[in-house]
């Protein structure tokens, strides 16, 4: 309704009024306009109806009974129903400075003035998660819990809330594991391998879509497999995330953390980052490098790494080429502008020195595909490892003891 400005109105002498015939028009347009509107919202119902969409008549939904028209749609209706209630929603919760504005009198100015009045328990953040055992762990990404201050709540399907502990941040990946207090019976998610899946293949995510559309689901395909990108995260810090799997399927922020489930019912990656520079470029974390985490958290209480301590580039045709390097592979130890071998380190404690190219791991090659992070990332902290290395172009033997990483 439009509210017209008051104006001073002068009375003036009533006289015959001659313009019924344009009131007429008027009332005439306006009925035509009212007739025409009811018939085309009439004809919208109709379609809408025959759709199967809902109607929504004074907060009354009517839905029509629907008919899966494919076997692949029922599958997806049917895997949607039994996973969704492993998948949560993660909200965190902080005390945050309250201020009020007050104005301070100064000779011939007020100046305003923010003075703060306590504090007060806000959502600073929300993302998703899901359930990997029936005593309540819960996976999700980093940056969805990277806030070591806060306190975190999950939120069920049924709208059932729980505090939750974060046990680990994963210090390699974007993965945290968290733990629900004060439950003890819930459903995990069963967790497939991305040894299973091809590219074209179909995938769902399920996720707390822009962190208020809880358990928004979107269908789509895997279209790549292996992929290196560097993500960057809430607090603007980088990342660099190897062997991901794309996907087209709609992953919106708020998702990150969800699964990625394939139509057995597997989680297949953890929905984990979206490109900017395009349009239905989704990313996820492979299931098989969480279950590693899960597994140490589970035994261990945290989550750690072999580390050995080098900066390092990998070398292809190009880089070889430019740097007049006579081998197009291994891993070529360099700082740039920053130490090349960490002091201290299990690298250093071998004998490695910058300018040294790492060819093999234990007999395995290292190339752009398989890196050297991603070969030593299959062995604990604290084993040994034979290095072949060219330095100087001769091949020499190293043997390495892996430190620990943790977070």
């Amino acid at each position: 309704m439009y509210e017209l400005p008051e104006f001073n109105i002068k009375k003036r002498e009533r006289k015959p009024f001659k313009g019924w015939f344009l009131i007429g028009a008027f009332l005439l347009g306006v009925l035509g306009g009212a007739s025409t509107s009811y018939v085309f919202y009439l004809k919208i119902k109709q379609e809408v109806a025959d759709a199967g969409v809902p109607i929504i008549h004074s907060e009354k939904i009517i839905e029509k009974e629907y008919i899966p028209q494919t076997t692949q749609e029922q599958k997806i209706i049917d895997i949607v129903k039994e996973n969704s209630p492993s998948v949560v929603s993660v909200v965190a919760y902080k005390d945050v400075p309250v201020y009020e504005q007050t104005f301070q009198q100064d000779f011939f100015f007020i100046i305003p003035k923010l003075e703060q009045k306590g504090t007060e328990r806000q959502q600073v953040g929300a993302g998703t998660g899901f359930i990997v055992s029936s005593d309540g762990l819960i996976l999700t990404n980093k940056h969805v819990v990277s806030d070591k201050e806060a306190e975190y709540v999950v939120i069920m399907t049924d709208n059932k809330e729980y505090n939750a502990k974060v046990l680990a941040r994963d210090p390699v990946q974007d993965l945290a594991i968290m733990k629900i207090e004060g439950g003890n019976s819930f459903k995990p998610l069963k967790l497939g391998s991305v040894d299973d899946i091809q590219i074209g293949q179909t995938v769902i995510a399920i996720g707390n879509a822009l962190g208020r559309f809880q358990n928004t689901v979107s269908v789509g395909v895997i279209s790549g497999l292996g992929r290196t990108i560097v993500a960057t995260g809430p607090d603007f810090a980088t990342e660099k995330l190897e062997d991901i799997i794309q996907t087209d399927t709609a992953i919106n922020r708020g998702n990150s953390g969800g699964p990625l489930i394939n139509l057995k019912g597997e989680v297949v990656g953890i929905n984990t980052a979206v490109s900017t520079e395009g349009e239905n470029i989704g990313f996820a974390i492979s299931i098989d490098k969480a279950k590693r985490s899960i597994e140490q958290v589970k035994t261990l209480g945290r989550i750690s790494y072999p580390y050995m301590g080098v900066r390092y580039i990998i070398l292809n045709k190009e880089i070889s080429k430019a740097r007049d390097i006579e081998v197009d592979y291994g891993a070529l130890i360099v700082g740039d502008n920053e130490p090349a071998v960490v002091d201290g380190s299990p690298a250093q404690k071998a004998g490695i020195k910058e300018g040294d190219i790492i060819l093999e791991i234990n007999g395995e090659k290292i190339t752009e595909n398989n890196s050297l992070a991603k070969i030593i990332s299959k062995y604990n902290p604290f084993e040994s490892l034979n290095l072949k290395i060219l330095r100087d172009g001769q091949e020499i033997y190293l043997n390495i003891i892996l430190g620990e990483w943790e977070e």
